[in-house]
């Protein structure tokens, strides 16, 4: 399939209500031909593997990319300075060295994030009155999260929604200003942001000996953890402090789960228990695996989970992450970092990828 073929078949895709098993299986092999006939070090790395497109025909045997191999090479599927738009990692580890994922297009990216949220955060609301707590895209043009909150905002925001942190930081008064005028509305409103300025956002109003009730139907957005920005918190401790200080109930909280490497995201129902069942559209798939050897692990282990991402279509779709989890009815739980035997299993994991590629 060319580019451009790609790019109607997983728009088409992605529009459908759903899909069985058998019809991501078809999407998924198709996306893997087309990366492997033109993503030079990932064919190099399936190769090695034996995975080719005469070999692969289960998506479950679609070669997973250690996610720290996208700080080492490019993994492209068109020129790279033909991209639309590059998103970068924050660069918290490796000694800031950041990772990029290439994109020729943004139609995608875009349907497949406003599909899902509307979906999944939305839930029937046309619109919501948002607060954004993150830095605009004029700031951050590599920010995966940026774009992703800018497209929230323009799309499904209203017309009065704005960004409250700028150059210097979070503007508390504004933000206030705008959390008392929801709650007398009386009208839903939403906070969605890094995780680590909600922390920010707690702190300041426990300064001020400040708390809102926002109106029922309101709903906050963490994600992205606190990645030294913050102090840690807990999970159950952070959705208990943003819950008593907003006046929104814990089950209205929702950690969306996503990454630069994917072009899809994960979302709970809420964190009234933690940790909640995270789960995807239907066009990506999650997996736990063994590290070195790629294997699935029986169900109930935990081991790092891998994801099939479609959307993911110029780079690799498949992604081997060094997230924990547990794969339940409904999705899967994510168990925070790996560390121990399977942390030094994607390690040997991305040196078997870089020796693979580099050939």
């Amino acid at each position: 399939m060319t580019e451009a073929e790609i790019i109607e078949a997983l728009l088409a895709f992605i529009d459908r209500d759903g899909a069985s098993e058998a019809e991501f299986e078809r999407m998924a092999l198709d996306v893997f031909a087309y990366q492997f006939a033109n993503n030079q070090p990932y064919r190099r790395f399936a190769i090695q593997r034996g995975r080719t497109t005469l070999t692969v025909r289960d998506w479950r045997d679609i070669p997973a990319v250690p996610i720290t191999a996208f700080k080492d090479l490019t993994l492209s599927c068109s020129p790279p300075e033909r991209a639309q738009r590059v998103f970068m990692t924050s660069g918290t580890t490796q000694g800031g060295v950041r990772g990029k994922s290439y994109h020729p297009t943004l139609a995608v990216w875009d349907r497949s994030m406003l599909v899902n949220f509307r979906a999944r955060f939305m839930q029937g609301l046309d619109r919501i009155e948002m607060g954004i707590l993150f830095p605009d895209e004029e700031a951050m043009p590599n920010s995966s999260l940026a774009h992703y909150l800018a497209l929230a905002k323009q799309e499904c925001g209203t017309a009065d929604s704005e960004g409250f942190i700028g150059a210097d930081g979070l503007d508390l008064a504004r933000l206030t200003a705008a959390l008392e005028r929801a709650q007398a509305s009386g009208r839903p409103y939403a906070l969605l942001g890094a995780s680590y300025s909600f922390v920010h956002l707690l702190d300041a109003l426990a300064a001020q000996g400040r708390r809102f009730a926002l109106p029922e139907g309101s709903r906050i957005l963490d994600t992205g953890g606190f990645k030294g920005q913050s102090r840690e918190m807990g999970a159950d401790a952070f959705y208990d402090a943003l819950s008593a200080a907003l006046g929104v109930a814990r089950s209205a909280c929702i950690n969306m789960y996503g990454m630069t490497e994917l072009s899809t995201q994960f979302y709970d129902d809420g964190n009234a228990t933690c940790p909640p069942v995270k789960s995807g559209p239907h066009w990506i798939r999650s997996r736990v695996v063994d590290p070195v050897s790629g294997r699935d692990l029986p169900e109930g282990s935990t081991g790092v989970l891998v994801h099939h991402d479609l959307a993911h279509f110029n780079c690799v779709s498949a992604i081997l992450t060094e997230d924990a989890g547990l794969i339940v009815e409904g999705g899967f739980k994510l168990l925070g970092r790996v560390d121990g035997a399977d942390s030094k299993g994607c390690s040997l994991a991305v040196a078997e990828f870089l020796k693979a590629a580099r050939g």
